[in-house]
């Protein structure tokens, strides 16, 4: 059984098209409508789709939960996720789900970034895309050229695996990713078409917003992963800098029998941010290591 998955908010005026053209590919299809205020979910409902309900808008991630949640239920042979907004070709699902049926790989992206694939976006998305997928791929330590796709096809080990994230907005496609590789999960990329022109607005936050929200993921999961590099590095350097303000202030003590108030509150300053971000990053790596024997063991 293939299911097609759908999270939707606030997307009337699309969410008929998107629905009756993957019910041609799927044997099923899910929506969860996260919350909308508008015809939603009695549109997609009307039109023989599951729907599922939350009484608020949580975000992309918690609806992602819920969609994986009811579809694994449901014994699948593969998962598929496409936005309600229009802008993924549901005609390319077959593409998306053969690598998962032919068995040679645990997840499928939909690439807009690979062979033949069609991007139609203005040139300022393009851009951020390609800076928010290269910080993307070093967070998550992955091959994957298209970090931030949405339309994808899951096993239901994958779905199962993919759960487990902590993302309830945009950060989701990332950290499912991450946890891909720290599963060891074969992911595949595919060419796909993605239009944004001509959409309705394809999305729900402004884009400096949305950059931000995929840029603390990206740092969240950089220091969660590597905490002595990246907290424990700079606090060293911190607190040798705060040695350093210290030994000048002694020094100017020591010839000229005064105290330079600034030198001090800045030699403080920085020995107490860098005692925070080494005791900071010591604190998380014995807890990463602590859970990850925990893992091992059961």
């Amino acid at each position: 059984m293939i299911i097609a998955g759908i999270p939707a908010y606030n997307e009337e005026k699309t969410i008929a098209r998107v629905v009756l053209q993957a019910q041609r590919y799927v044997d099923m299809v899910i929506v969860c409508d996260d919350g909308s205020t508008d015809l939603t979910a009695e549109i997609a409902e009307k039109l023989g789709a599951k729907v599922l309900r939350h009484e608020k808008n949580m975000g992309k991630g918690f609806a992602l939960k819920t969609l994986f949640a009811h579809a694994l239920k449901l014994d699948p042979t593969v998962i598929v996720t496409l936005d309600a907004d229009g802008q993924h070709d549901p005609s390319e699902i077959e593409k998306v789900v053969k690598p998962i049926i032919d068995g040679k790989a645990d997840l499928v992206i939909g690439s807009r970034f690979v062979g033949e694939s069609v991007l139609e976006a203005s040139l300022y998305r393009k851009m951020g895309l390609r800076v928010i997928n290269w910080l993307s791929r070093r967070a998550s330590r992955s091959n994957v050229v298209d970090t931030q796709s949405g339309f994808r096809a899951y096993s239901p080990k994958a779905a199962q695996t993919m759960s487990a994230y902590d993302s309830s907005g945009y950060g989701v496609e990332l950290e499912q990713l991450a946890k891909a590789t720290e599963n060891g999960l074969k992911v595949v990329e595919v060419p796909a078409t993605v239009r944004y022109k001509g959409l309705e607005k394809t999305s729900k936050k402004h884009p400096l917003t949305h950059g931000q929200e995929l840029i603390l993921t990206v740092l969240r999961l950089i220091v969660e992963e590597r905490p002595l590099v990246f907290l424990g590095v700079p606090g060293v350097f911190s607190l040798l800098t705060g040695v350093l303000f210290g030994l000048w202030m002694l020094q100017i003590y020591a010839l000229e029998g005064r105290i330079v108030t600034n030198i001090a509150l800045a030699s403080m300053a920085f020995v107490l941010i860098g005692f925070f971000m080494v005791s900071t990053a010591i604190t998380l790596y014995a807890l990463i290591r602590l859970l990850a024997k925990t893992k091992n063991s059961t």
